[in-house]
């Protein structure tokens, strides 16, 4: 009646589906959270009891589950309901805490202040299409920096209004100089820059500059206006194509030394970025592939 299935799993973030189907009645016998869970909605509605108070959670929120919290569970229709389950590790559920509650600090035990925030229609859509790839991960290959970098941001914002909506969120604290968030993008170029063929990762890029990774890829982000993933997939391909220009004509060794899990994952990728595919530009003049060819 009740299932789950980790969708993504990463040293910084799992994402899991959890299907309920028990129909209406309880509240149900009680439930333990191990840590501090952020679910947001697919489908129904259910009610969380707690102490003397209860609340409804539906597609229009998030719900939040405090770690070592006990709790009931009742549904108030047949309906049953769907959700998708993130657990952010410490170090990252901290980093981003920090910015909206530099308090955080003095509470290891840190618990959620609060069991629901809205859920805006933006924190909806970007949450579907979140799910929606990392279902597809068996038949569409998943980047791993893609995927950390996606759902860290979109809880980061789910964690904001969350905030927001008790009129809690203090002046942000000042992480580090404009010149320090410069000069931290700078060094996070060049690292990527010398590792094209490599599979590296949110934590990678970030240690190596110095940065957490929330930070990193916020910091990264507001100086380039492109996320971290994004940037370095344009490096990736941009590189691929100046060896086709010059001659590559194995599209499988090419997709590999670029870093791409696979042939079709690189083309397609490829073609989404330049309008056409790698064999395309290796047997027609370049200049009538561009998107926007000179005149």
């Amino acid at each position: 009646m009740l299932t789950f299935k980790v969708l993504y799993e990463s040293p910084l973030i799992s994402v899991s589906d959890y299907n309920c189907r028990i129909l209406r009645g309880g509240p149900q016998a009680e439930e333990y959270n191990n840590s501090n869970s952020i679910v947001l909605m697919r489908h129904g509605a259910f009610c969380k009891h707690f102490g003397s108070r209860s609340v409804t959670a539906t597609v229009n929120q998030s719900v939040f589950f405090s770690k070592d919290s006990t709790y009931q569970v009742s549904h108030t229709a047949d309906c049953g309901d769907r959700g998708t389950i993130f657990n952010l590790s410490p170090r990252i559920l901290k980093d981003i805490i920090r910015e909206l509650d530099p308090t955080v600090d003095d509470r290891p035990d840190y618990k959620f202040p609060f069991v629901t925030g809205p859920c805006d229609i933006d924190i909806f859509w970007r949450h579907r299409e979140l799910v929606t790839k990392l279902e597809n991960a068996d038949t569409e290959p998943l980047e791993t920096l893609w995927a950390d970098v996606t759902a860290i941001q979109l809880i980061a914002e789910v964690l904001e209004a969350a905030y927001a909506q008790r009129g809690a969120v203090p002046k942000r604290r000042r992480d580090g100089t404009k010149a320090d968030h410069a000069e931290k993008t700078e060094a996070a170029k060049n690292y990527m820059a010398g590792r094209i063929s490599e599979r590296v990762t949110l934590d990678d890029i970030a240690g190596a500059v110095y940065s957490s990774p929330f930070n990193f890829a916020r910091i990264f982000q507001q100086q380039t206006g492109v996320p971290v993933h994004r940037y370095l997939t344009q490096l990736r391909l941009r590189a691929a194509l100046e060896k086709l220009v010059d001659g590559a004509d194995d599209i499988t060794a090419l997709a590999l030394e670029m870093g791409f899990s696979s042939h079709s994952h690189f083309t397609e990728t490829f073609r989404r970025e330049f309008g056409c595919t790698p064999s395309e530009v290796r047997n027609k003049p370049l200049r009538e592939m561009s998107k926007n060819p000179i005149v």
